[in-house]
């Protein structure tokens, strides 16, 4: 398992576009790859869990991943949230 947490840096946290962004990413993926914020682990392949997660400017995210490409899929998801999701 390839675990690493992140701080979101974009002002807008993480709504509808990100979250797009992010199960588009995933999906590229064959690894079981989870988000958690808190005590909430969620699917980082679903959109609406990702955005129910509620995850707003400045709040730590944990990404984890399992399987074959799980540090290449760890580290893609990293890309985005350290590019702002290219909103800045």
């Amino acid at each position: 398992m390839t675990e690493q947490t992140i701080t979101i840096k974009n002002r807008a946290g993480i709504h509808a576009r990100p979250a797009a962004m992010l199960v588009q990413t995933t999906k590229d993926f064959k690894s079981t790859i989870f988000f958690e914020k808190g005590n909430d682990r969620i699917n980082a392949k679903s959109i609406m869990g990702i955005i129910t997660l509620g995850a707003a400017y400045g709040a730590e995210i944990k990404i984890s991943a399992e399987g074959e490409d799980e540090e290449t899929a760890v580290a893609a998801l990293v890309r985005l949230f350290e590019s702002k999701f290219e909103e800045e």
